[in-house]
């Protein structure tokens, strides 16, 4: 190893540009998606939407978002990432507009589940772009921690302005203020990123295709309504997406970028970050407007505040990672919202509990974005570009099944108490003890395993020196 290490690269104007626009199109999803949450009630009630139907205002959205992503990204490395990116955008256009002058329930769910497809094709396509534009190493991790700083600040922008925007303009404003944006989007992508595709033409893997779609699609609604058939033909399907991809002479998924060391335990990190974060927010909303009696808007400031410790996490978190490896900064973050969320099991039923619950919200969501940002890094680390749209889909994927299975697994878990707090309890009971355990399990899954496999359990993998630089 030289004693003299590189100068960490440097961004020229026209990656900036590329920046802007990728990131910007995930900072528009995310305060959208915020947005929409807020205005959920208002939603449903403009289209004559009852009570038991309202979530599947989310529902209609989360499972193709979830359920077709690792397809999108596969496609995008086979067919070309810009194409399918500007295809998303022109899908997201049509299904917010429509969502936008919606008069009915079908109308509207039409439009969720057509967001959903956009979404699909959207995220892991500029990803992927993200990914292949920046080298690995130090400059691209400090991309992906922008990335998750602004994701956050997205949904903190969305959560705190919601309220606003929805009680000055109107509930169909969550809807059409995509539409501006995405314009600008699709008109600057095609002057700023070029095409990229494989240099020999590779035929989809469809019955792959088919059986992971499928069964994602069914485990998740299993999962959603509680239906145990459902979920049990979906872990069929997927045992024979398994089966499939062994035998497939140019599989969806290569098994052997499935089983990297970086690739299975950053997934599996990802899957336990979102899923008991996003399920802990939904027990303190409910907290803080069923216990507490707060009102939405003021929930959404509570919320808000400790948001921006999770804005700054995604602008440290890179560098982080550049100075101590992905693995440490991964099970530290981890740790970190793991740990924070033990003092929510103990909130009483009186306001100054809030004296507890905001500062461990400050410090959880700081742990929780900054282990978004390693497992990311780590999951789309020690591929070749061909493959990052493999790879970002993955990382995608987990992060849209996450989102949408952690709500009604804590759910249960908080349904089998009468009384609504001692549930809250037992439900972040469960949530700490899984965040904690996994931290042990993905710090055994991620070590060295000696001199041949190291690079592979290593994050980053190459250019090891660059990330000593003190980015």
């Amino acid at each position: 190893m030289p004693t003299n290490t590189p100068p960490p690269a440097s961004v020229s104007s026209r990656q900036r540009l590329i920046l802007f626009v990728l990131l910007g199109a995930g900072f528009m999803l995310s305060v959208d998606f915020s947005i929409l949450n807020v205005a959920l009630p208002n939603v449903g009630a403009g289209v004559g939407l009852g009570l038991t139907g309202l979530p599947w205002i989310s529902s209609a959205y989360a499972l193709p978002a979830a359920g077709f992503t690792l397809l999108f990204g596969r496609m995008a490395d086979l067919f070309g990432r810009r194409r399918l990116f500007l295809s998303g955008m022109v899908l997201l256009i049509g299904a917010s507009l429509l969502g936008g002058f919606a008069s009915n329930p079908e109308m509207l769910l039409t439009a969720r589940a057509l967001q959903g497809f956009a979404t699909a094709m959207t995220i892991p396509a500029a990803m992927s772009l993200l990914t292949s534009t920046f080298a690995e190493g130090a400059v691209r991790n400090r991309v992906l921690g922008l990335n998750g700083a602004l994701l956050s600040g997205g949904f903190t922008v969305g959560a705190l302005v919601g309220g606003t925007l929805v009680s000055l303009l109107s509930w169909r404003a969550a809807f059409f203020i995509n539409v501006p944006v995405a314009v600008v989007i699709l008109l600057l992508t095609p002057f700023l990123i070029s095409e990229s595709r494989l240099p020999d033409r590779v035929k989809l893997d469809l019955p792959g295709a088919v059986t992971v779609t499928g069964g994602l699609l069914a485990v998740i609604y299993g999962i959603i309504e509680k239906n145990i058939p459902s979920a049990a033909v979906g872990v069929l399907l997927l045992v024979a997406f398994w089966i499939i991809e062994l035998r497939s002479p140019a599989p969806l998924a290569p098994l052997r970028i499935l089983r990297r060391p970086t690739v299975k335990w950053g997934n599996y990190a990802g899957l336990v970050v979102f899923t008991m974060e996003t399920a802990m927010i939904f027990l303190m909303t409910l907290y803080l407007q069923q216990v507490l009696g707060f009102s939405p808007l003021t929930t959404g400031l509570i919320f808000g505040i400790p948001g921006l410790a999770a804005v700054a996490a995604g602008v440290i978190a890179g560098r982080l990672i550049g100075r101590f490896g992905g693995r440490k900064i991964l099970a530290a973050g981890l740790s970190v919202q793991g740990l924070a969320t033990l003092p929510l099991v103990f909130l009483s039923a009186d306001r100054t509990a809030l004296a507890v619950l905001i500062p461990a919200l400050f410090i959880g969501f700081f742990g929780h974005v900054t282990s978004i940002v390693a497992y990311t890094v780590t999951g789309t680390s020690g591929l070749p570009n061909e493959e990052q749209g493999l790879a970002t889909g993955l990382t995608s994927m987990t992060q849209q099944v996450a989102i949408t299975v952690g709500i009604p697994i804590l759910t249960s878990v908080a349904a089998t108490r009468s009384v609504q707090l001692t549930g809250i309890h037992l439900a972040l009971s469960a949530d700490a003890a899984v965040t904690l355990i996994s931290v042990i399990v993905i710090w055994f899954g991620l070590r060295p395993r000696g001199t041949r496999r190291t690079a592979a359990a290593a994050v980053p993998v190459p250019d090891v020196s660059a990330h000593q630089t003190g980015r």
